[in-house]
């Protein structure tokens, strides 16, 4: 956090005694001290993504559904849909076969079935979300990240796992970095960007 300078305020040696002087320089120099400067450059922790960042729409070369990714990140296309990373953040999209839509325990237990050995996997909630194209099942939970190429060290990663569905078809849009950024903004307008084509 960038702290706004500490303004003394020039006062008048006629007509403020010297111990009010003193108080009124003290009480806005602590009042100073703990404001914080909206025009401040952002300071962000390990993972956050920028307030300012733009956002451009992503469709797969099949079709099928639009969603919007933060601008700038690197792209990789997968065999069910594509991968965007940048440092700590990923956004996995995914489409599948499903001719049953899902709900909050089979979502869960999908994800059980796949990180229940991993590292670091703790399950969070399974609920179901309204979202602008409609209900999706969220499950959240817990990852060690892959280890650091030069250290060695991971970190905890907070996962968001949506899931999608429409016809024969769901779409898994999963949200994953550092546990404890603050990406809640960034999420949801990924999320709510998810439209059907």
């Amino acid at each position: 956090m960038v702290l706004a300078p500490v303004v003394v305020l020039a006062l008048s040696a006629t007509s403020v005694p010297a111990a009010t002087k003193t108080t009124k320089a003290s009480t806005k120099s602590t009042a100073s001290k703990s404001a914080v400067d909206p025009n401040a450059p952002e300071v962000l922790s390990p993972g956050d993504i920028p307030d300012n960042i733009a956002f451009v729409p992503y469709k797969p070369a099949g079709g099928g559904y639009i969603v919007t990714t933060p601008e700038g990140w690197s792209r990789k296309t997968t065999a069910t849909g594509a991968v965007f990373t940048d440092k700590y953040n990923i956004i996995q999209i995914e489409s599948v076969a499903s001719p049953a839509a899902p709900t909050p325990a089979s979502a869960s237990a999908t994800v059980k079935q796949k990180f229940s050995a991993s590292k670091g996997f703790v399950l969070g909630k399974a609920v179901t979300v309204k979202r602008k194209a409609g209900v999706a099942v969220l499950v959240t939970y817990l990852l060690s990240s892959v280890p650091n190429e030069v250290t060695g060290n991971t970190i905890a990663v907070a996962v968001e796992r949506y899931e999608f569905h429409k016809g024969a078809t769901s779409v898994v849009l999963t949200l994953s970095g550092a546990k404890g950024a603050d990406n809640v903004d960034p999420w949801k307008i990924v999320t709510d960007s998810f439209t059907w084509a």
